[in-house]
């Protein structure tokens, strides 16, 4: 049986070769299957893509595509699994914080019947608060708007069989949440809990402002409940103003007091205007999407291959 083992790079030239070696170790105990090494460089700007053309002409297993620059690390996944040919594919990345021994037990629950066997990253003792402040943040973000139920710390290493691999493949939607996706398939999965460990060389891809717009990608791709937040939002503010008004014509009428005060005017004004801005961006972030999807452009294009 063919595995294919998908491995998204960019800017990886520090630790590239450190990896190969580890994974060519793990899959040279994995006699029973035949291997295809699968790498996608992201538009690197350092000696990425020069470091892995080395790889290949030393290892016949190894494919690259090169993309004509930076489209991102959901984009280079796909790409990766687009020339995917075997019975299952792997996709890890490359700073070694994804273990390669975990690829005999990827395969092991694999063929006892599972459609995609995905891990899910344990914070360990080197992970810094801010991190994992970060990482629980995005998880109860994303679980609670979008409705996908997702496991915190599921990582984009992942098995899937071919027949997920074909769908995956066979999809339109430009820009696809893959993790996403893999909950809201609803293909038999089994989970493997691993703990990370520090990156061997380089720093991490995903700044805080990168993991919010990833959960913000995927909010919008899989529900509209931030759009019916507006309807509650709209139902809330409605309801206090009629009871204010209600309030001041009491206060009118009883009292003979006029309730009056820059204060309370301003409050309300500030209130209502951010509630209402607030809105208008949630609006402009699906009508801006969904004008990016009609353009049907590609989500990456390919600069070389081999």
């Amino acid at each position: 049986m063919k595995v294919d083992i998908v491995i998204p790079t960019y800017n990886e030239e520090e630790g590239l070769g450190e990896f190969y070696t580890q994974l060519k170790a793990e899959l040279a105990k994995l006699k029973d299957y035949s291997f295809s090494i699968v790498f996608v460089d992201d538009g690197s700007s350092d000696k990425t893509l020069q470091i892995i053309k080395r790889i290949k002409q030393k290892d016949a297993r190894v494919h690259y595509v090169s993309f004509s620059r930076n489209f991102g690390h959901q984009a280079a996944l796909r790409a990766g699994l687009a020339e995917s040919k075997g019975d299952a594919a792997i996709s890890m990345d490359a700073d070694l914080q994804h273990p390669p021994e975990l690829i005999s037990q990827l395969i092991k629950y694999w063929r006892e019947g599972f459609d995609i066997v995905y891990t899910r990253r344990q914070s360990g003792k080197d992970t810094g608060l801010m991190k994992r402040f970060t990482s629980n943040l995005f998880y109860r973000l994303l679980n609670r708007l979008s409705g996908l139920n997702m496991d915190e710390g599921a990582a984009d290493f992942r098995l899937t069989d071919k027949s997920v691999t074909r769908v995956i493949n066979d999809l339109t939607e430009p820009n696809l949440f893959l993790r996403g996706f893999i909950v809201w398939s609803g293909f038999t999965t089994h989970a493997i809990d691993y703990q990370s460990s520090a990156r061997f060389a380089g720093t991490s891809k995903y700044s805080l402002r990168k993991m919010f717009s990833l959960a913000l990608h995927g909010v919008t791709q899989f529900s509209i409940k931030p759009l019916r937040l507006a309807n509650i939002l709209g139902f809330m503010s409605a309801l206090v103003g009629v009871l204010y008004g209600a309030y001041a014509a009491w206060s009118f009428m009883i009292h003979k007091a006029v309730i009056s005060g820059w204060t309370s005017v301003i409050i309300s004004v500030l209130v209502l205007g951010g509630i209402q801005l607030i809105m208008l961006g949630i609006i402009g972030e699906y009508l801006g999407r969904t004008f990016m999807q009609t353009k049907a452009r590609p989500d990456y294009i390919i600069k070389e291959q081999a």
